[in-house]
């Protein structure tokens, strides 16, 4: 999955931005209410590892 198409999934899931940093952005998740990070290669693969612990800090079925 690229990193486009899991940044819409999770707005569609209820998280939303935090802040913006040099590698990473910051989330936040409504279901689970934890902070999570997510990697800024908009148009790179995800590695599956990195997408299912951003699933489970989430909340959001990816």
């Amino acid at each position: 999955m690229k990193g486009s198409e899991l940044l819409r999934k999770l707005r569609a899931g209820g998280c939303h931005l935090v802040e913006s940093r040099t590698n990473h952005d910051w989330w936040y998740s409504t279901i689970t209410e934890r902070h999570f990070a997510i990697p800024r290669h908009r148009a790179k693969e995800i590695p599956k590892g990195t997408l299912k612990n951003i699933s489970k800090a989430s909340g959001v079925e990816l």
